[in-house]
């Protein structure tokens, strides 16, 4: 029942999409040694959020057609590849090591959203 909470939907594309991000991270630190590996990422959750909206296609009914509600990215290619080593291996470990920190306070924020909200619908519902 609460699934169908646009809140809830965005709580958990934000975590699908943290989780997402941190295997790409766990990814290009396994291979930061193999020659010619292109370090990978996924695009943020606000750009995939924003992209969806511009679409303007929303599933409020289980009726509609056309307009599918899970979460949907995948991992590319990232786009800077500035430091190549002589290798040509693309990965650099400080920026790895930020990417999951990152990752990390999204799945953190993503919770946090979820039990919040969960908290007022207890509130309303008279339970605590």
């Amino acid at each position: 029942m609460f699934e169908k909470l646009e809140i809830m939907q965005m709580a958990q594309a934000m975590a699908s999409n943290a989780s997402l991000r941190q295997t790409a991270v766990t990814q290009n630190i396994a291979n930061a040694d193999t020659p010619g590996y292109v370090a990978r990422d996924v695009a943020t959750f606000a750009d995939t959020y924003e992209s969806d909206d511009a679409a303007g296609l929303r599933k409020t009914r289980s009726g509609h057609i056309g307009a599918d509600t899970t979460y949907s990215a995948e991992i590319r290619a990232r786009a800077d590849q500035s430091a190549m080593s002589p290798n040509g291996n693309a990965v650099s470990l400080e920026e790895e090591m930020v990417s999951s920190v990152n990752a990390k306070r999204q799945h953190d924020l993503a919770l946090t959203i979820y039990k919040t909200s969960m908290g007022i619908l207890r509130t309303s519902l008279g339970r605590t």
